[in-house]
């Protein structure tokens, strides 16, 4: 084992390397649109583009112009997530299996919040201030403690709040802009099994080797050293997989983003949107680690590598990507109505690497993700059966930024495609209930993954997704 190894496989290393992982999967990443039961219930199309749906005030201020006066929105979205792993492969680093079995299905059912606040002001109502609670990012897997892949992940808990102030300005009845800015409150929870068995067996073998080395021995002699230090700590117990350690980390942070948008009316059925939602770089400065080894563990690495695999604190900077989005929603008459989205998410820069300073004797570590840019695209229908009941519905393709060269446990990512459908009613003139449920249809995504202390686990998911939501509008 080379000296670089054993660098990377020291304290924060291998918790921070798997921690910030989470990154690889999930359609779009860990990117959230669920910000709306009306939404939901046309795949999304027409999002910042679709008359009375006061979402628009977090995606796009511009739209606010869209809105019937004042009003107050709330939203909750359940999605179900399930992720069943089957193995195809396992093994530690000496080739030898990985004890355990395959994890349990790691999704769950999250919650997901939203609320609205909407006030039109000024002459003829031509200006509009709005108020938004949302979750633009979010995701969560847990697998049992000892699955297979629990060098790579057990526990990943990532959540994005953000609460919005926005202002629109209407030209005219066909001319908008607008803008808001937000405070994001970021906050991660990820844990993993350590492989102190490697860790002590390789600190061991590096530094038998390089002392015969120092002193003039030749190569054949280096290894004949390392092997018969394998040999040593193999009979004190130390072997890959034999003496598993836990690390648990925790983060949080406030940042501050924004978003900007315009709503152009070619005619008074017709609106295009665009808008774009700025990247939000979190700088996570008070970060804490949390180490579990046994005694003898502690009492040998007290001696080979003092400083690591103890309770320590870390930064890093974590960067949520930027979007860009357009929108367009035709009304057809007085029943059908028509929208199409189409978005792209800057994956690329935000989450191509990610450098970790550690506050113990470990070198910064920097860490490769390799994301690719998003698409998002869909298109829905809204169909008015009568003045108080209305039908919608819709389809979309989501596009992952990861591919199985890169796929992680964490978030077993693949792209999907939507099956949406929705219902609004009205009961009177100030209250408005909507209803939406989408189906997501996906292949079985195909994991390759090596720990950093060189654990393989490589088989596929069976995944798959629904989400319902509701909400109530309120104008008063």
């Amino acid at each position: 084992m080379t000296a670089s190894s054993i660098a990377r496989v020291t304290a924060l290393a291998v918790g921070i390397a798997g921690a910030l992982a989470f990154g690889h999967a999930q359609g779009a990443a860990f990117q959230l649109k669920e910000n709306s039961a009306k939404g939901l219930g046309r795949a999304f199309a027409g999002s910042t583009s679709a008359w009375d749906d006061a979402s628009v005030i977090a995606t796009n201020p511009a739209s606010m112009r869209l809105l019937d006066g004042r009003q107050f929105q709330a939203d909750l979205s359940a999605i179900s997530f399930s992720a069943d792993f089957e193995k195809s492969a396992a093994r530690n680093s000496n080739g030898t299996p990985i004890t355990g079995g395959n994890g349990g299905d790691a999704g769950m059912i999250a919650p997901v919040p939203a609320a609205y606040f909407h006030l039109p002001f000024g002459e003829n109502d031509n200006m509009h201030f709005g108020l938004s609670l949302t979750a633009p990012f979010g995701f969560k897997t847990d697998y049992d403690k000892n699955w297979v892949g629990r060098y790579s992940g057990v526990t990943t808990d990532l959540k994005a709040i953000d609460l919005g102030a926005a202002f629109s300005y209407d030209v005219n009845p066909y001319v908008s802009f607008g803008a808001s800015v937000f405070v994001e409150h970021l906050t991660i929870e990820l844990s993993n099994a350590l492989d102190m068995g490697s860790v002590i067996n390789g600190t061991a073998q590096q530094k038998a080797a390089g002392a015969v080395l120092a002193g003039g021995g030749t190569p054949a002699q280096a290894q004949a050293a390392a092997n018969a230090a394998a040999q040593q700590m193999a009979g004190l117990g130390f072997f890959p997989g034999s003496a598993d350690g836990f690390v648990t980390i925790e983060g949080d942070n406030n940042a501050v983003g924004y978003v900007l948008g315009t709503t152009l009316s070619p005619t008074e059925n017709t609106n295009i949107a665009f808008s774009y939602r700025s990247k939000v770089e979190h700088k996570i400065t008070g970060g804490k680690a949390n180490f579990t080894v046994t005694p003898e563990t502690a009492a040998l690495l007290a001696q080979t590598a003092p400083g690591t695999f103890v309770d320590s604190s870390g930064k890093a900077t974590v960067t949520l990507p930027a979007s860009v989005s357009m929108s367009i929603t035709h009304r057809i008459n007085d029943r059908w109505t028509v929208m199409g989205d189409l978005s792209r998410t800057a994956w690329k820069t935000a989450f191509d690497q990610v450098t970790v300073d550690f506050a113990s004797n470990q070198p910064d570590n920097t860490l490769g993700f390799h994301y690719n840019d998003t698409t998002f695209g869909s298109i829905g229908t809204e169909y008015k059966l009568s003045d108080t009941i209305t039908l919608r519905g819709g389809v979309a393709y989501d596009e992952s930024p990861t591919s199985v060269e890169h796929r992680d446990v964490r978030v077993p990512d693949v792209t999907r495609k939507w099956l949406s459908l929705g219902l609004g009613w009205t009961p009177s003139e100030k209250t408005e209930f909507n209803f939406g449920y989408t189906h997501l249809f996906t292949s079985e995504p195909k994991i390759n993954v090596t720990s950093v202390s060189g654990n393989v686990v490589q088989g596929k998911y069976d995944v798959g997704g629904d989400i319902l939501a509701a909400s109530i509008n309120y104008k008063f």
